[in-house]
């Protein structure tokens, strides 16, 4: 069960990216998610030339998660998350995910799986991008 209505915890982090001057961007489609394949996104582009296979995990984790897209740039992406996992075990399975959805957090953070996953633990916005 979510730790939070997952609409609301959108908005919040959707306020703290406004706050930063973004622009506001909207795409008819049912789900977030969807929005990435329906603009034809590249983001990903150095890691995965496909963005289907991206556009559905991140479907996965808006049902298991309450995970959000809320922000959307040339390379990143910014998700909210109303039920982050608050569990070491947990969050590293969540972890070995992140990385095999976008290999620069771990290879540009912290270095390794565990470390990675002790900073997602309990996070509600998790943000990836491509070099």
């Amino acid at each position: 069960p979510a730790l939070d209505d997952p609409d609301a915890a959108a908005d919040r982090h959707a306020r703290v990216l406004a706050a930063r001057g973004l622009s506001l961007g909207l795409v008819a489609v049912e789900r977030g998610a969807d929005a990435l394949a329906a603009i034809g996104w590249q983001g990903a582009l150095n890691h995965n030339e496909w963005i289907a296979p991206l556009a559905a995990v991140v479907r996965g984790w808006e049902d298991r998660f309450g995970a959000r897209v809320v922000g959307l740039g040339f390379n990143t992406l910014e998700l909210s998350v109303a039920a982050p996992p608050v569990t070491t075990r947990h969050a590293v399975q969540v972890a070995a995910e992140h990385w095999a959805f976008c290999p620069d957090i771990l290879f540009q953070g912290p270095g390794t799986l565990a470390g990675y996953a002790e900073e997602i633990r309990g996070k509600t916005w998790w943000s990836f991008w491509w070099d």
